[in-house]
């Protein structure tokens, strides 16, 4: 059996979940234009431990979101999520926070791309499968006009920055699902299992978050 704390601080939604086997039993998040993070943070993993009714000795892991998106959400995710690993010596899991995104799409057909907003027209994305199979690389991209033409088949756009998207990327094949804005620890759940299962740990010690930082310094 295991329990494992889930933490997603990437974006403006502040989301904690806690998972059995794979399993959400309990979530609690909030999104919020201020990015109250340090604020609701702890008091959702409080609430989250309490709701399921189970020590926090028990907990088997902590898997935190790992970018890309916000530095400073980034941060104060990563840092809890460390500081429990240290106190209670479990591991760490990282997850993608573009794989956290797409799982909320459910469609048989097609690709998915998760897309969080960098600022004007610049935006963290990856291409993935229906199977939910990531089949490109993680970039930070300009979008154009040009962006995803020569793909033909339909492609799924999900994220917090659609509004902006839908002004450049008008092809027919291109739909986008308003309903989907932001990742959440829901489904980071059945990830981190995976994650447990085959011992896909981080080094506690020295794991830093995805900032794309490189990106970040050109601009």
């Amino acid at each position: 059996m295991a329990i494992i704390l889930n933490i997603e601080t990437a974006t403006k939604n502040c989301s904690v979940s806690l998972s059995k086997n794979g399993k959400t039993i309990f979530f609690k998040e909030h999104a919020d234009q201020g990015y109250s993070h340090a604020e609701k943070l702890h008091v959702f993993i409080d609430q989250v431990i309490k709701e399921c009714q189970i020590n926090i000795s028990e907990i088997n892991a902590v898997a935190v979101s790992k970018g890309p998106g916000s530095y400073t959400g980034l941060r104060i995710g990563v840092s809890a999520a460390k500081g429990l690993c240290y106190a209670l010596n479990i591991p760490l899991i990282a997850v993608d926070t573009l794989e956290i995104l797409a799982n909320q799409v459910q469609k048989k057909d097609g690709l998915i791309v998760p897309m969080l907003d960098a600022r004007r027209m610049e935006v963290y994305s990856a291409i993935f499968n229906n199977d939910l199979e990531k089949i490109s690389e993680t970039k930070a991209e300009i979008l154009s006009t040009e962006s995803y033409a020569e793909i033909n088949e339909k492609i799924y756009f999900v994220g917090d920055c659609q509004e902006k998207c839908q002004t450049v990327l008008t092809k027919n094949n291109f739909e986008f699902l308003p309903e989907i804005v932001y990742p959440s620890a829901n489904e980071m759940s059945k990830i981190s299992y995976q994650k447990f299962e085959n011992k896909q740990f981080e080094d506690v010690a020295y794991f830093e978050p995805f900032y794309l930082k490189d990106f970040l310094l050109t601009k």
